[in-house]
């Protein structure tokens, strides 16, 4: 069931963020509302045109550049920790590679549904965000989400033919956030959990991704992406400095819990056992193969500075969710005091993805600067 509503469930201290009920269109056509609109949105609502691509337009993507499945693997094998341990020893190189992609399948088919949670929820923040800058820039990242949806969705069907279905806890979690009346969940659950979570993905993606067209793909989702993390940043320094005790403590036990619930399960081998079932593959057999194969693997991980939930924790402590009441949390699995010590820095002189986001840019910028339409002139730079 989605949550109820007590009046202060939003948390919303800044009125760029207040919100009323999604059937409350009356709100919406008030004379006075139309006049009261932040501005703490336009450089993000200004910079669309940088970032603007078209899935469906091969100048930007070319969906006919050849793969061969069979014969290579889209990320190299040893990126994947069920292929190398040793219930998996007895594969040949070609099972192995058949395994690998079936895995990534999953991993994209699983963003791709994020993506679509992404779209679905920035659509439900236009129904209830009252400040029209703000609803806007829902609107905005609304289209951007849309795209995303359609580059995924045809990127895996020119590969596989279909997706595989959401994994359970992704699924639960995307419906919670989604139906969710309640804006800092939507807020943190979307443009800072999944978000951040997103751009550690795709970083990831962009750096050993085999398949040129998959390489491309990320970084332009990055180009969008890189500006949704930027809204739920903005909500967070208006926001969090100015919460109440018993507000922040809401907020930072529902990261926490969220945030465990993500770790353990997200990409737990037992969701998606039809995978390695046909191989002959027992997942209980198999996930404490890979428990013996890589003790201490998932900290050992998060040590590598593109890693997802590295990424993710240093989002939410430089937002400032995290406490001294539930450090002990991140720091089972992190060096939060070695992220503290970063600055703003996560590779090299940029935060993770933000350069590659950047010469995304770039590349969409000389494309744009020449793409025609027919009766127009070319875009300006």
């Amino acid at each position: 069931m989605p949550d109820q509503l007590p009046a202060d469930a939003h948390i919303t201290h800044d009125p760029a963020y207040q919100a009323v009920a999604p059937d409350d269109f009356g709100a919406m056509v008030e004379v006075e509302r139309y006049g009261r609109r932040s501005d703490a949105f336009d450089q993000i609502i200004g910079a669309t045109h940088d970032h603007f691509w078209d899935p469906h337009n091969p100048a930007y993507l070319d969906f006919e550049q050849p793969f061969d499945l069979n014969a290579d693997s889209i990320v190299a094998l040893e990126r994947f920790p069920e292929l190398n341990c040793a219930a998996t020893e007895h594969l040949d190189e070609r099972q192995k590679i058949r395994l690998a992609n079936e895995v990534q399948r999953w991993n994209l088919s699983n963003i791709l549904h994020g993506e679509q949670g992404a779209l679905s929820l920035s659509a439900s923040l236009c129904d209830i965000l009252l400040d029209p800058g703000a609803q806007e820039y829902a609107a905005n990242q609304t289209r951007e989400e849309a795209r995303h949806v359609a580059a995924f969705g045809r990127y895996i069907h020119v590969r596989w033919g279909t997706p595989y279905p959401v994994g359970p806890v992704l699924g639960e979690f995307l419906r919670d956030i989604v139906l969710s009346p309640i804006v800092y969940k939507k807020l943190i659950g979307m443009q800072m959990l999944l978000e951040g979570l997103a751009m550690g993905a795709f970083a990831n993606l962009h750096a050993h991704a085999r398949d040129p067209l998959l390489k491309r793909l990320v970084q332009l989702v990055m180009t969008d992406e890189a500006f949704h993390h930027r809204f739920g940043k903005i909500w967070a320094d208006c926001t969090i400095p100015k919460l109440t005790r018993d507000e922040h403590e809401r907020v930072e036990d529902w990261t926490a819990q969220v945030f465990e619930t993500l770790l353990f399960n997200l990409s737990s081998l037992s969701q998606r056992a039809y995978i390695y079932e046909p191989l002959g593959l027992d997942v209980q057999v198999l996930r404490d193969s890979v428990r013996e194969a890589f003790s201490g693997g998932r900290k050992k991980a998060m040590r590598e500075g593109t890693n997802i939930f590295r990424v993710l924790v240093k989002t939410l402590l430089k937002a400032g969710i995290i406490t001294e009441r539930t450090v002990h949390i991140y720091s089972a699995w992190i060096d939060t005091g070695e992220l503290d010590a970063e600055g703003d820095t996560m590779v090299g002189d940029t935060m993770v993805g933000d350069a590659i986001a950047a010469e995304g840019i770039e590349y969409l910028r000389e494309i744009n600067c020449s793409r025609r339409v027919i009766g127009q002139k070319p875009l300006p730079a």
